[in-house]
């Protein structure tokens, strides 16, 4: 799974306008031929990429070439079960990835188009977000 070797902060805070703007980096096409574009915001776990990719290469049967475009490196903290209030903040559960509105999430490249489609389509499943087919 997909998490950073090291981070400045163990636990960062939330986030209050993270249901604000569009994406103004990663809004194109740099790799492959296709990609895959998140049209809501979310926070995509680690293992929601790793749900993702795996459906990607499972379908593709290991052909063509695929870039995951996002990186979970905003930890996430959890409180232990049935722990009462007070006692600080949560001890780091998870590593989610940040998306807003016209971020590529993946690419894809040295496939035909209609697999390329469809592997999307199974893939877009995994994902906590509303996506859009990019092809060039």
């Amino acid at each position: 799974m997909l998490m950073p070797k090291k981070v400045k902060h163990r636990k960062w805070h939330k986030g209050r306008k993270r249901n604000q703007g569009v994406s103004t980096t990663r809004t194109e096409l740099n790799f492959g031929s296709y990609g895959l574009k998140a049209l809501t915001h979310a926070w995509i776990t680690a293992r929601q990429i790793e749900a993702t990719r795996r459906a990607l290469t499972h379908y593709l049967k290991r052909g063509g070439k695929i870039w995951i475009r996002v990186f979970p490196d905003k930890p996430v903290t959890k409180k232990g079960a049935e722990v009462p209030m007070g006692g600080g903040k949560g001890a780091p559960d998870h590593f989610v990835a940040v998306i807003k509105p016209g971020t590529i999430l993946f690419e894809m490249e040295g496939v035909p188009l209609d697999k390329a489609r469809e592997a999307m389509r199974l893939a877009s499943f995994k994902l906590p977000v509303k996506t859009k087919f990019l092809s060039k």
